[in-house]
């Protein structure tokens, strides 16, 4: 797997991120400056919910900018010693089935396929990424979701 290859899949999805929270902000905006958002009664709240959703879109623009932001100061070493942000994972689980994660510095939950692979973005606080942290190849890691317990071994650290 090549890490500087999966950071590029990375970063072209946060761009199209970028790319649908402008137009969204774009369609909030103008919805919240049409004539007809203009109100006709002291109860009539459409301008300022729309108003408020555009206010929503223009502050999810900005986090699309800092998310891109801090992915260009991801750590560009192709092998670390112990798990840290910047780190590409493969673990393997219980039922020998490989997954790939990688620690980012943002968008936790955000996953990208790179030759038949799916990488999934995980943050230092999410519990697999607080799990993870500081661990080397070969050990375990637990974790427990709801009542069932999930065991993996660090398999490739990049």
């Amino acid at each position: 797997m090549n890490k500087t290859h999966v950071i590029e899949h990375l970063r072209f999805a946060l761009e199209s991120q970028l790319h649908r929270a402008k137009e969204a902000a774009k369609a909030a905006h103008d919805a919240a400056t049409h004539e007809e958002s203009v109100a006709e009664t002291q109860y009539d709240t459409l301008g300022l919910e729309a108003a408020y959703l555009a206010q929503g879109q223009a502050e999810r623009v900005n986090e699309c900018y800092r998310d891109i932001q801090a992915f260009n100061t991801v750590f560009k070493e192709t092998e670390f010693p112990k798990v840290r942000e910047g780190a590409l994972i493969s673990l393997i689980d219980d039922q020998d089935q490989q997954k790939w994660f990688f620690i980012g510095p943002s968008s936790g939950g955000l996953s990208v396929t790179v030759k038949e692979h799916t990488i999934y973005v995980v943050t230092r606080e999410a519990p697999l990424g607080k799990k993870l942290l500081g661990k080397k190849v070969d050990d375990e890691v637990e974790l427990v979701i709801g009542d069932k317990k999930q065991f993996y071994t660090i398999d490739k650290l990049i």
